[in-house]
């Protein structure tokens, strides 16, 4: 894979990760929760009933900070938090359980943090089996958590499969002792190790590792080291992240931020990493994911069946994501809504019976359909795009997409738009010159991280 310095520099600006669009920061917060419930049930009744749906349960507690971290959490060690939570988050199933007026098919669970391991077994087993006494599991759902190898025990791992997990993800992050001391997650390899073997072990069928670029003191010698540690191991997929460094949002980022790698050196990384994945034989799924070849995102990749929400990339169809926890997000297909972000709040309005709904979108008309497009070149890295959002592009996007074109990021035989080996590393750019509501509001880029 050729990579120009010059497109690096040229390409390198603020950009949505576009987990969804309208992307977050641009969401006009019209959703009352009068509405929210109408909507929840006109996308239960069209799409969930048979679809089933997905959850999303937001863990937010970790033991220590990892600094280069921009979830939601909070860090505490106090076991008296767990309980209260786990109420909680019941409270609030239930209450979409009402609005559903039958028990759901539940077509997958995630469990994302936060840690999601720093529940105990005992407290993950009787949340997920009251969530599952309220619904029905569909035959090929996936339930998945993420995991600290650190925390992670053998009795997370065999109480999670015997409630019909199959799919965990470790955030590794990088193996460099320097780099994991200065971002505050040493892990030991060993670590690593135990928990991988030990979900072999128990029969998961899909691990995941989780690996960024771009972080403090990382090299070409210390990435090359860190993907041979891998290699060893050969989870069956592999998120690989550009590091999104936004101190203003994240003042922990500040400690370290003299030792990042300069923009081309970690255009570098990425490149190096990327190679090094397909050596190992890995197949690269759309934006930031590779997987082996026998595994479903591959095979759903090749058949078109591709999808991507808030979680990340699926072979799920489900158009109905429920996110339940403070900070969670849910995807109902007509509209978005964000949870309180603020844990106590979060808990104590939603044991009394309300909802704690902090930010929505409705989603127009041109919303789904810019949406469908972005999805398209994301998963597909093609989209035929309506004539309706050509005609609204600014002079700037038209431009801007002539000019990718030329530097060969992309194709365009209109209305369709084709997107090259090396336009996929420069795909934020690309959706963003279709993004109708982010080049009305030119002021939200700044809250968004650098693509590369």
């Amino acid at each position: 894979m050729t990579l120009s310095a010059d497109l690096v520099q040229k390409y390198n600006r603020p950009a949505p990760r576009y987990t969804s669009y309208p992307t977050l920061p641009l969401w006009e917060n019209t959703l009352k929760p009068v509405d929210w419930e109408e909507l929840v049930k006109k996308a239960f009744l069209q799409f969930g009933k048979d679809e089933g749906i997905s959850i999303y349960i937001h863990l937010p507690f970790c033991e220590s900070l990892c600094t280069y971290c921009g979830c939601n959490k909070r860090i505490t060690k106090n076991e008296a938090v767990k309980a209260p939570y786990i109420q909680a988050l019941l409270a609030e199933w239930k209450k979409y359980t009402l609005l559903f007026g039958e028990k759901p098919k539940i077509a997958g669970i995630h469990l994302g943090g936060g840690t999601p391991t720093f529940f105990d077994p005992g407290n993950l087993h009787d949340l997920i089996t009251s969530i599952l006494m309220e619904s029905k599991q569909m035959p090929h759902a996936e339930f998945s958590f993420e995991g600290h190898p650190n925390n992670t025990s053998f009795a997370h791992l065999m109480t999670l499969k015997n409630l019909g997990f199959e799919r965990v993800s470790f955030g590794i992050q990088d193996f460099n002792e320097q780099v994991q001391t200065t971002i505050h997650r040493s892990q030991p390899f060993e670590k690593v190790k135990y928990v991988t073997d030990s979900a072999r072990i128990l029969g998961y069928t899909s691990i995941n590792f989780d690996l960024i670029y771009g972080l403090p003191h990382q090299t070409r010698e210390s990435m090359a080291d860190t993907f041979a540690k891998v290699q060893t191991l050969k989870p069956d997929r592999i998120a690989f992240y550009s590091y999104a460094h936004l101190p203003s949002a994240f003042p922990a980022q500040k400690s370290f931020e003299k030792f990042l790698p300069s923009e081309i050196e970690k255009r570098e990384l990425y490149k190096l990493g990327k190679v090094l994945l397909i050596e190992m034989g890995y197949e690269e799924v759309g934006m930031d994911h590779f997987a082996l070849p026998d595994d479903p995102l591959v095979t759903a990749k090749s058949a078109g069946n591709l999808h991507r929400n808030f979680m990340g990339y699926t072979t799920s169809p489900s158009k109905l994501l429920i996110g339940l926890g403070a900070s969670s997000i849910s995807d109902i297909y007509f509209a978005y809504a964000q949870n309180e972000k603020g844990i106590d709040n979060y808990q104590s309005e939603t044991l009394i019976g309300n909802w704690t709904l902090q930010k929505g979108h409705i989603l127009s008309q041109m919303d789904v359909q810019v949406r469908n497009s972005i999805l398209d070149l994301i998963c597909k890295k093609q989209a035929e795009i309506p004539q309706e959002i050509w005609d609204e592009l600014t002079e700037n996007q038209l431009e801007n997409l002539m000019e990718m074109e030329r530097d060969q990021l992309i194709s365009i035989n209109s209305p369709i738009v084709t997107v090259s080996e090396e336009g996929m590393g420069f795909i934020r750019n690309i959706c963003a010159q279709i993004d109708l509501r982010l080049a009305s509001d030119q002021s939200k880029k700044k809250l968004f991280s650098k693509t590369i």
